[in-house]
């Protein structure tokens, strides 16, 4: 049977998924990493598309 793993981003090692510790580095896999990366892109893009739109409204009242 085949067992699900992951790539180290340290040592780039392949690392069994239910392992929470990389067995080359050390390096310590977060608990539900991927929702929270998820979140933070989301986070982030939200914050850059009110960015963009500010600045096109400031644009436009600057030429008034």
């Amino acid at each position: 049977m085949s067992v699900a793993k992951r790539e180290c981003p340290s040592c780039a090692a392949e690392v069994p998924v239910d392992h929470g510790v990389c067995d080359i580095c050390g390096y310590e896999f977060s608990a539900g990493g991927t929702y929270r990366s998820w979140v933070k892109w989301a986070a982030l893009t939200v914050i850059l598309v009110f960015a963009v739109l500010f600045a096109a409204q400031l644009v436009r009242m600057l030429r008034q």
